[in-house]
């Protein structure tokens, strides 16, 4: 197996930079997925969320706890790719193509429209999910995006959901397109979540930020990652 390619559980995470993780997305379509530490000790628990992370074109190291532990235990030399900094790096990025985005509320589809057109982008649509139940099914969203062809699709929806949500669509449509699974990173650009940047994502102090910003929220989903630990011991 490639040595750019961490197998766990089945599930194939990329080692690799922003820059060439972009490539393979824009060469190879499909969908991209980065779990968060907390969605993925659930796995055992959710076969629908593990095989949705399986199926996936590629999966990036989004949790620093993750990644401390492929290192300690697995001797990894991992790179932290957060769902943060790859979106960064893609709005950065001249944008050729169509972008719609899938969103959670009209709140935010207000404030991520409005981040967008900051960064020139303007020929993107917007859809609000529904509140989705164990087995996806959307008719409404594979309608409109047959119609209007996106290019790229962001998923700006909860962990264990998003991933299916990437999936489903994957299987139902019949041209190539990016989608990309990376559920809050927008919400950290726009203010809707806790002000996180590159440098606080880099050092892997993303959880506590959002501890301090939220810590009733964020206290549970913190004590959650630390059940990833029973698959290394």
């Amino acid at each position: 197996m490639s040595n750019n390619i961490i197998s766990f559980k089945d599930i194939k995470f990329y080692n690799l930079s922003p820059k060439k993780i972009l490539d393979k997305m824009t060469d190879e379509g499909g969908y991209l997925v980065a779990p968060a530490a907390s969605s993925l000790q659930k796995i055992d628990n959710n076969r629908h969320y593990h095989a949705a992370l399986k199926d996936s074109t590629v999966a990036i190291l989004d949790s620093g706890f993750f990644c401390i532990l492929l290192r300690i235990f697995k001797r990894e030399n991992v790179i932290k790719l957060s769902g943060f900094l790859f979106l960064s790096r893609f709005l950065n990025e001249k944008i050729y193509g169509k972008i719609l985005l899938i969103n959670p509320s009209k709140i935010s589809e207000k404030l991520n429209s409005k981040f967008l057109k900051s960064k020139g982008i303007k020929n993107f649509k917007n859809y609000l999910a529904p509140f989705y139940k164990l087995n996806i099914r959307d008719v409404k969203l594979l309608k409109l995006i047959k119609i209007y062809k996106p290019r790229y699709i962001i998923i700006n929806l909860g962990g264990g959901t998003q991933e299916r949500v990437g999936l489903y669509i994957k299987n139902n449509i019949n041209f190539n397109t990016c989608i990309f699974c990376t559920g809050a990173a927008i919400a950290f650009m726009t203010g809707e979540q806790a002000p996180i940047n590159k440098l606080v994502d880099r050092l892997y102090l993303g959880w506590f930020i959002r501890f301090l910003w939220n810590p009733i929220k964020n206290f549970k989903r913190t004590i959650q990652s630390l059940g990833l630990i029973k698959f290394f011991i």
